[in-house]
Order: C-alpha cells, then structure tokens, then sequence
C-alpha cells in the first residue's frame, strides 16, 4: 500500500501518470471521507477512477458509480469435474449457451422465461415502491432481464486447482441501467452549474443529500443494482440448464456467490456513516466471499475479504486495462488472440480482439498487490468462454 496523498491510498503496483492524476482529482472533492482507496486494477475512467472505492458524506457522484450500475459476477460450484467435460466436444455447450442467452449490445428476449417472469414482478413490485417507472428509461427493459451485453462481459465453464467445475459469469443493469445513470450525471451536472460550482471534471458533478434529487438518484440506483442481481441469476439459471442438457445430469448447486463491483451502498467507515461507492471493486469485508475476474484466457479468484481498514474493506474486481479497446485493436491481431486462447472452447471472431489477455493488466500482479485486501480460496481456469460480440 502507498499513501499519495493525505486522501488517496494506493494499492496498485501497475498505475500510469494519467490514471493517478484522475484519482487525485477525485480524491480532492471536498466530501471525501476519510480517503479514497485505489486498487490494484486500477486504470482511466468517466470522471472517476475504474477500480476506487469512493467514501463521501451528504453526497454521492453518479459517474463514480459507472454507467453500469450493479454490474458484477455471480458463480455456482457444481459437482462435475474436469472428466466429465474433456471426454466430450465442447462446442455444442457454448453453442447451446450463445442459443439460451441473448449476447451483445442491444440484444435481448423475445419473450420471458418463467423464471424472468418472477424475477420481473419482483422489480415492477419494488419500482413502483420506489415510485418510478423503468419504461420511462427503457420500454422493453423486462426483455433485457437475462441478458449479457458486450465488452468484457462473459459467461465461462471453469476448472478449479481441484478439477471442480464452476460456473461463472459477468454482466450488470444493461441498457435500462445505463440510461438511468446517464440520466442522473446529466442532473448531477446541472445541479453543479445551477450552484456556481468549479468541477476539475464535468463528470465529478455530484448530487447533495439534502435534495429531492439525491433520493430520486438514490431509490433508483438501488432498483438497478437489484435488476444486475437478478440479470445475474436468470442467466446463471439459463447456463445451468444447458449444463444439465448437455451432461444429461442434474446440476446440483453445491456453492453460489453473487456480488457487485459498480455500486454504493450506506457503510461505516472510521466512525462515520459514508454512501461508499465501489467503482470497479467488490465488498471484501472479513470472511465475506468474493469474485475477482481476469480476462479471457487468464486465471479467476474466488476470494474471502480480510477486511482491511485503510482499504474500506474493499478489494479489485479484475484486471484492468492496460490498452484502451482501440489501441488494443492496433497492437494485437487475431492471431494474437487464438494463441492466448488455446485449449480454450470459444467463438474465433476478429470482435474479441480489444478482449485479448495482453490488453489488461497482469491478474497475477493484481493478486499479489491485492494480498492484504483478500485470501484466495480457489483458482479458476476458463475450458469454455462465451461473449458477446
């Protein structure tokens, strides 16, 4: 851990000038308390850094949240081993998970599964709570409910240290979820203008508790991180069933973990209540289980949090990128990426170029400086990897 700043703490070993220089202006708003914490996957954001942890009092900046609100990974334990995958062509299992959930951006169901249906009477229930209507953001956001996206989200079939078959996936709030952020870093934005306000970044403009603003924000947010949630879950629903056609077994859950990494959520921290908003960290308060990701074709973590003080009880999410998605494409070919992929069950597409290994940081790295935030119970290696284009 290094100390920048009397406000800033650094756990990132792999941290360029510009991705320090952002944390720092962050770091300065005048609400910030006690620090920001930064971590070992930490690299350029919208406004604030990828891979903080954000504490502030009487005030919450939307965009240090993300885009993707409640984004995260959910994870099942199976009792498969690797035996009963290697035996048999594993092609038709991605296949049959790229038929079950829409992939890509802009893509979703035609019609809701049984399990999609309840799980979207729970949020119509807990929307009109909260006094607001998703269609007001996105008229088919009950089509999007299990669903993956683009980007660095995926689903994976996993081996750990042990030959145990996991099941693994990525995604958050899609489309609904970000044009409810959108919409509140816009409002964010005028309320700072509206004041007179001096931001060293438009995209640090923040609501204040006091304001009927904040609390829409507020009630909203939380409606979209438990739309990511469940997103989560009916989509692990949906790779299970594949897994359980596919084996022509029942796929017993012998272990779940689910957990965010873009959300804020009311917490204690050095004898203060804070609104700590995780923008590409997870919850590793101690003994809580957790999910640290590495890119395609590089080891995964399942983790327990140590709890660790100066870190906000808080830990990495991933790797983080070292490339941007178009420097990315100028420096690493298909090629490239097929040899980083090999051994691995995968949609060869010139679309997962920017996704290639080499554009993040190292994960081994990541793990190491992430030693005193988290304990690592089991490493996951990737045999089948699922992506949207």
């Amino acid at each position: 851990m290094e100390q920048i700043t009397e406000r800033l703490m650094n756990w990132a070993s792999i941290l360029d000038p510009a991705t320090r220089a952002q944390a720092e202006k962050t770091a300065r708003m005048p609400f910030i308390f006690p620090h920001l914490a930064l971590m070992p996957d930490a690299h350029l954001g919208k406004g604030a850094t990828v891979g903080s942890v954000i504490p502030t009092l009487g005030a919450i900046i939307p965009a240090a949240v993300g885009v993707d609100i409640g984004c995260g990974m959910i994870a099942v334990r199976t009792p498969f081993t690797g035996d009963d995958f290697r035996s048999r062509r594993l092609a038709p299992l991605r296949q049959a998970i790229e038929r079950a959930v829409p992939l890509s951006a802009g893509k979703y169901n035609k019609t809701l599964t049984d399990t999609a249906r309840e799980r979207v009477e729970v949020l119509d229930r807990h929307a009109e709570d909260a006094g607001f209507d998703p269609a007001s953001y996105a008229g088919n956001w009950r089509l999007q409910l299990g669903t993956l996206g683009s980007g660095n989200h995926f689903i994976e079939i996993t081996l750990d240290e042990t030959d145990r078959v996991w099941l693994f996936l990525h995604s958050g709030s899609r489309g609904v979820g970000n044009k409810i952020a959108q919409k509140h870093i816009r409002i964010a934005q005028q309320q700072c203008e509206r004041r007179g306000i001096d931001l060293p970044d438009r995209d640090l403009a923040y609501l204040v508790e006091d304001e009927d603003r904040f609390w829409r924000y507020v009630q909203e947010m939380r409606w979209a991180q438990e739309f990511a949630w469940l997103n989560r879950e009916e989509m692990m629903d949906r790779v299970v069933r594949c897994v359980a056609e596919w084996t022509g077994r029942d796929v017993e859950r012998l272990e779940t973990i689910n957990c965010h990494h873009n959300y804020t959520e009311r917490e204690t921290h050095f004898g203060k209540q804070v609104w700590l908003s995780r923008k590409g960290a997870i919850n590793a308060e101690e003994g809580r289980p957790g999910l640290i990701p590495g890119s395609m074709g590089t080891a995964s973590y399942v983790v327990v949090g140590k709890g660790n003080r100066q870190a906000l009880n808080s830990s990495p999410h991933g790797a983080g990128r070292e490339y941007s998605r178009s420097a990315a494409r100028r420096a690493f070919s298909r090629e490239d990426l097929r040899r980083a992929m090999v051994g691995i069950e995968y949609r060869d597409t010139d679309a997962f170029i920017d996704e290639i290994p080499a554009a993040y940081k190292d994960i081994d790295v990541v793990m190491e400086d992430a030693r005193d935030l988290v304990e690592v119970r089991h490493t996951l290696r990737q045999v089948v990897n699922v992506k949207g284009d």
